[in-house]
């Protein structure tokens, strides 16, 4: 049986809490709610508190099992940890050096005392408060205590050996690298850490935006991926910030699609705008995008967001599927898209093709007057494979995709290995399946040759700023009435969600 030995730590208490506070909107359900007035300030030994630590990082566990989305760092950097830890051991630059020069014995006047001063921020985790492994068990749980003015904090354990039962009675909101730099250490090494008690998820989430995204000036694209409760946070509605991250997210993604080899789409975007060409602009494709997959969601106006960016599925989590993720899926989405089109034998295709030979490498897909070679295409497509698979996240698992080994950015290396596992995946099998109902629709343009007239007369309704609405309505009820019944009874119940009719 484990020894628990428990041992009290004095905190020094920070109230910091105006009147002025007592406005803010406070929601358990957004899970914000109402946060203590008071934090602490402690100093703490790295073993210790590393062994009561946990980070909720959005990974799988050992099956391929995603963990839950409400996580709330990025994976971990062992190497920036391992740096870290030889910057304590005798600071900078030695820690810059490589092992060789360190070795060589001709740099020992560069060694200096490698001070960690800046607090590690965690949170306290009280006895309701659930996480993926459920609650800390009681034994387990940290007590924050006053007494004659005095505050303490008792622990269940001082041995950097110690192991909670399930969930780790403390979870780290910034600091992760620092701390982790002390793994497996049974160093006397302290830090000074900043204690938050039973702080909701979503505050942390907020935390987390201000001490690193609001004055560091990184990529605010990346707030889409070190945590992704960001994404829909209302607070940040009003500030502009999710407006630069979907806007600097769909460039990112459209750059992707442009220059990624098997893409359909490869050099073939408009990327500068130039007049003249045949080719959908790079800026309406980030249209598209922020009204499409990474558009910004609101439930009271429509119940189906955007893949990237609202909660989806039961849990009503939000995908926290990182950049190369989402560039595969929508290229792999396009692949299977485009080859259903080069398959196709329906009338309206072969005309096309009879109709501008050697136009393009397929006049269906990519000719002059397809849809799919057009803005308005573009956003026809998207939006109805993002409706389609919103609706049905949970019965596509979409959930345990997990992310590659190269997870940051959108390098080809890192799309292609998150194109090879989701192809394992269900969600890979349904977009095949729409893309060949979808083959079936006539996409020819209202100025394609040969168009009788009354199909001609049919397609005057997609001119036009309303066009955008028809033709996904028209496209949906063309896939409510396909052969394969999933797609069938999925655009059915798009169109449902969405309060249009069936044409």
């Amino acid at each position: 049986m484990q020894h628990v030995e428990r041992a009290e730590i004095p905190l020094l208490p920070v109230r910091q809490w105006l009147a002025a506070w007592d406005d803010v909107r406070f929601d358990e359900a957004q899970h914000r709610r109402r946060p203590p007035e008071l934090f602490y300030v402690a100093s703490m030994k790295a073993s210790m508190l590393r062994a009561l630590c946990d980070v909720r990082r959005r990974s799988v566990d050992g099956e391929g099992s995603r963990q839950n989305d409400l996580n709330i760092q990025r994976r971990h950097n062992e190497a920036r940890s391992l740096e870290i830890a030889e910057f304590v051991q005798h600071g900078f630059p030695w820690s810059a050096l490589s092992v060789g020069d360190r070795k060589s014995g001709k740099y020992q006047d560069l060694k200096k005392p490698g001070w960690l001063p800046t607090a590690i921020v965690v949170n306290v985790l009280a006895a309701g408060d659930i996480r993926e492994n459920g609650a800390v068990a009681s034994e387990d749980l940290v007590e924050v205590t006053a007494h004659d003015g005095s505050h303490r904090m008792s622990v269940p354990s001082t041995s950097p050996d110690w192991v909670p039962k399930k969930t780790a009675p403390i979870e780290v909101i910034d600091g992760q690298h620092r701390l982790w730099a002390f793994d497996g250490s049974e160093s006397d090494f302290e830090l000074p850490v900043v204690i938050f008690h039973g702080l909701d998820i979503s505050w942390q989430a907020y935390l987390f935006y201000v001490i690193n995204i609001k004055p560091a000036k990184i990529n605010t694209s990346l707030g889409f991926d070190l945590y992704p409760l960001l994404r829909t946070e209302d607070w940040l509605e009003h500030a502009g910030g999710p407006t630069i991250y979907r806007e600097s997210r769909a460039q990112e993604l459209t750059e992707a699609l442009w220059s990624f080899p098997e893409s359909p789409w490869y050099r073939r975007i408009d990327m500068l705008g130039d007049g003249g060409r045949r080719q959908v602009s790079q800026a309406a494709w980030i249209k598209t995008l922020l009204s499409t997959f990474v558009k910004k969601w609101e439930s009271t106006r429509s119940p189906i967001g955007g893949l990237y960016g609202a909660p989806a599925g039961e849990d009503a989590a939000v995908l926290p599927w990182n950049r190369a993720q989402q560039s595969a899926f929508l290229i792999e989405a396009w692949i299977q898209f485009a080859e259903a089109l080069s398959g196709a034998r329906h009338e309206w295709a072969q005309s096309l093709r009879d109709a501008q030979p050697g136009e393009s490498a397929d006049p269906a897909f990519d000719g002059p007057t397809t849809l799919p070679n057009t803005d308005q295409g573009v956003r026809a497509f998207l939006a109805v494979v993002n409706d389609m698979v919103f609706v049905l996240s949970d019965e596509l698992k979409l959930r345990e995709w997990p992310p590659g080994d190269f997870f940051e950015g959108t390098s080809e290396i890192g799309i292609r290995e998150s194109l090879r596992t989701l192809r394992a995946l269900p969600v890979a099998a349904f977009l095949r399946d729409i893309a060949e109902a979808l083959a079936s629709y006539d996409w020819r343009t209202y100025g394609a040759p040969d168009l009788p007239e009354v199909t001609r007369s049919a397609k005057a309704r997609f001119r036009g700023s309303t066009g955008y609405r028809e033709l996904r309505q028209d496209v949906l009820s063309h896939l409510a009435q396909a052969k394969d019944s999933r797609v069938s009874e999925t655009a059915k119940l798009v169109l449902e969600e969405l309060g249009w009719e069936l044409r």
